[in-house]
C-alpha cells in the first residue's frame, strides 16, 4: 500500500484521468474530492462491499433450478418442448 501525506487543497493523481483532492479536515474526519471519468465507479468501501455481496447473492443458482433448466433443454432437443418430466 502506498501511503502519501497531503495538506489541505493538495492533490493526488491516479493515472491520467483521476485526481483526488484533500477538501477538508475536521477533527478525525477527512473529506476527499474525486475527479474521475463517469465510466469509473467510485464508492466508499462499505458501500462497495454491500454491492459486491448483493451481486454474489443474486448470482447464486440453486441445484433444483439447474436440474429444471437441464430437463427443459433436454425436452426441447428431443421435441417435447415445454414439458418437464419428474
Amino acid at each position: 500500500m502506498l501511503i502519501l501525506t497531503r495538506k489541505l487543497g493538495e492533490r493526488i493523481n491516479i493515472g491520467d484521468d483521476i485526481v483526488v483532492t484533500l477538501v477538508e479536515i475536521k477533527g478525525a474526519q477527512v473529506k476527499l474530492g474525486v475527479d474521475a471519468p463517469k465510466s469509473i465507479a467510485i464508492h466508499r468501501h462499505e458501500i462497495y462491499e454491500r454491492i459486491r455481496k448483493a451481486n454474489l447473492e443474486s448470482s447464486d443458482v440453486r441445484d433444483a433450478d439447474l436440474a429444471e433448466a437441464a430437463a427443459l433443454l433436454q425436452n426441447i432437443s428431443s421435441g417435447r418442448e415445454g414439458k418437464v418430466e419428474d
